[in-house]
């Protein structure tokens, strides 16, 4: 593997790293600024079930990108004249393909749909990042608030 190859990788691969810190957070303890000092209505209630869920992750064009990029030049050193011109173009499609399914598996998260019974008796479910533990027969609060809704304890 030559040296150009081995430094894109390198770029493609802190390029996706860096989406991950990128990333807005469904955690029920995050708030965007937007949320901030804004009235939330809360309700209280007790948790039915709580089921673990995967939250998928983003797809944004840098990490079909980044692929596309390493993957045609890693195709381009197949062959000669045509042959690495053929190369060059299956190794970016593959490589953009590679790429965005990277992306989305390194910012997908664990998540949590917790079914709750409202005092009204009225039952909701809320899908949250996993980031706090809930039990069923727990007393919780739900916030809802500009569009958000969250469960707390």
């Amino acid at each position: 593997m030559n040296t150009r190859l081995v430094k894109l990788i390198a770029v493609a691969a802190a390029s996706v790293a860096v989406l991950g810190g990128c990333a807005s957070s469904m955690s029920g303890g995050a708030y965007s600024r937007e949320q901030a000092r804004q009235v939330q209505e809360v309700q209280m209630g007790v948790v039915e079930s709580v089921r673990h869920v995967k939250i998928e992750g983003t797809k944004s064009p840098v990490g079909t990108g980044a692929g596309a990029v390493v993957g045609g030049i890693a195709g381009s050193n197949i062959g000669q004249g045509k042959g690495s011109a053929v190369g060059t173009i299956l190794g970016a499609v593959a490589g953009g393909v590679a790429g965005s399914m990277l992306e989305e598996g390194v910012m997908s998260k664990d998540g949590l749909e917790i079914t709750v019974k409202l005092d009204n008796g009225r039952m909701i479910a809320i899908t949250q990042e996993a980031d706090e533990q809930f039990r069923v027969g727990e007393r919780v609060r739900i916030l809802s608030g500009g569009g958000v809704t969250r469960v707390t304890h």
